[in-house]
């Protein structure tokens, strides 16, 4: 079974930085691509950035676009998302996941759908 571990979360002042992590369990689990969702309080599940491992192309959401960067890690299957500017607004779970398949497009990036394997959380929460 494939498990994914998020690190890194907590607590930062709004302009802030914060990094996280995620790594997969298993040392042969083979994924097309991972990516980041998070979700708010009160609030559905939203696609915040997602890479590809074949054309290690970034996809990333209007809102985060520009302040957060999605990249591998140095350990296979693993990967990071570096957050600058952080804003009250991107307090929220934030959650890895990776697909046992590829995507048909890049818009598939996009969608929870795509994904099968997900992590526990980690807590972000950014104070105005």
């Amino acid at each position: 079974q494939v498990l994914l571990v998020e690190s890194g979360g907590g607590l930062v002042q709004a302009g802030g930085s914060l990094r996280l992590s995620c790594a997969a369990s298993v040392r042969t689990f083979s994924s097309y691509a991972m990516g980041w969702f998070r979700q708010a309080p009160g609030k559905e599940r939203e696609f915040v950035a997602a890479t590809s491992w074949s054309d290690r192309n970034t996809y990333y959401s209007g809102s985060v676009e520009g302040r957060f960067t999605i990249s591998r890690g140095n350990a296979k299957n693993t990967i990071d998302l570096e957050m600058n500017s952080l804003k009250p607004e991107d307090t929220a779970v934030y959650y890895c996941a990776a697909p046992s398949r590829p995507a048909r497009s890049y818009s598939d990036y996009f969608s929870g759908e795509l994904y099968d394997y997900w992590g526990q959380g980690t807590q972000v929460t950014v104070s105005s």
